[in-house]
């Protein structure tokens, strides 16, 4: 009888043991959630400060989303519809954002772009951030098109080997010059 005392405390250990574990792991997950919608909070309100220190972390990434967070902010991006964050595995979120934007505007396409956030996590901070988008085939042709036909025009704004580094505001503002010349170009 004792030895069933006892397995049958080990199991009832052993079980909140499990539940404490899953616990944690919902805390980490709904915490990573928490991030992630602070870090779009940042992102989008413009707040370079705010983004900077929630990307302490994220070496290898933050300047990246701090250039384009500015271009963002030049090209004049407005947050249609956030979508809600997708738990992709314990450290990964992905979290879409449907965006209006001067790039898309100066196309000429009556559509909104959706970009998406890949944020990677560990031990509760954000490690890396990735991004897509489903930019139309047209504005892969644009930009190809500016690139070649108005070199100068995008050249030194948006040059990334050079000392000091490209300029976002700069640069997004030609490329959407070069759009336009692009769509009145190829009426």
């Amino acid at each position: 009888m004792k030895i069933y005392v006892t397995l049958f405390l080990f199991l009832i250990l052993l079980g909140s043991c499990k539940n404490r574990s899953k616990s944690e792991e919902f805390l980490s997950q709904n915490n990573n959630l928490i991030i992630a919608n602070t870090f779009l909070d940042a992102f989008y309100s413009f707040n370079k400060e705010s983004l900077d220190t929630i990307l302490s972390k994220a070496d290898s990434s933050r300047l990246n989303i701090l250039f384009y967070q500015k271009w963002a902010e030049c090209g004049h991006y407005e947050e249609i519809t956030r979508d809600k964050c997708i738990q992709k595995n314990d450290t990964l979120l992905v979290c879409p954002v449907t965006v209006k934007d001067d790039l898309i505007g100066a196309l000429q396409l009556d559509l909104h772009v959706t970009d998406t956030f890949h944020l990677s996590f560990v031990d509760g901070y954000i490690k890396s951030v990735k991004t897509s988008s489903n930019d139309p085939d047209l504005f892969y042709e644009a930009k190809q098109w500016v690139r070649m036909n108005l070199a100068e025009l995008v050249k030194e704004p948006c040059n990334r080997e050079k000392k000091e580094g490209p300029t976002p505001c700069e640069c997004v503002k030609a490329t959407v010059q070069g759009f336009s010349e692009f769509i009145a170009v190829n009426k």
